[in-house]
């Protein structure tokens, strides 16, 4: 079915956010996923990378040290949190899923990833 992709919404800037991302009749437990975000006006970019066993994470130089990403225990749900939250962060967030495992150099290309979610809108007022 359609992706959930929980816990968008309007945040105030140096909040804090976890976001949550699973797909219900689908598995991830295998699939190495991607976090993208697309802000007003502007094309969508990459923002974090995980391994399927969250052994191994990427992040965009804009979110380093903002965003951690992780694995749930089951390894089918991907949890995204940030912290200090900037309007600049604004934006519709797009969880994605590799086939299997992404080669290192591809880790923030979108055409590695072969199922979006549809996309869960954070705004971040200064």
């Amino acid at each position: 079915g359609p992706a959930a992709g929980a816990g968008g919404g309007l945040v105030e800037a140096g909040d804090s956010l976890r976001l949550s991302c699973a797909a219900s009749g689908r598995s991830f437990r295998n699939s190495d996923m991607g976090w993208f975000r697309q802000a007003p006006g502007k094309g969508r970019e990459f923002v974090a990378y995980s391994r399927w066993s969250g052994a191994s994470t990427l992040y965009a130089d804009s979110v380093k040290g903002r965003l951690t990403v992780s694995r749930g225990n089951d390894k089918n749900t991907l949890f995204p949190e940030m912290n200090s939250l900037k309007p600049e962060d604004t934006a519709v967030y797009y969880c994605a899923a590799g086939k299997g495992q992404i080669i290192m150099t591809q880790r923030s290309a979108e055409n590695q990833y072969i199922w979006w979610g549809q996309g869960t809108l954070v705004t971040v007022s200064s």
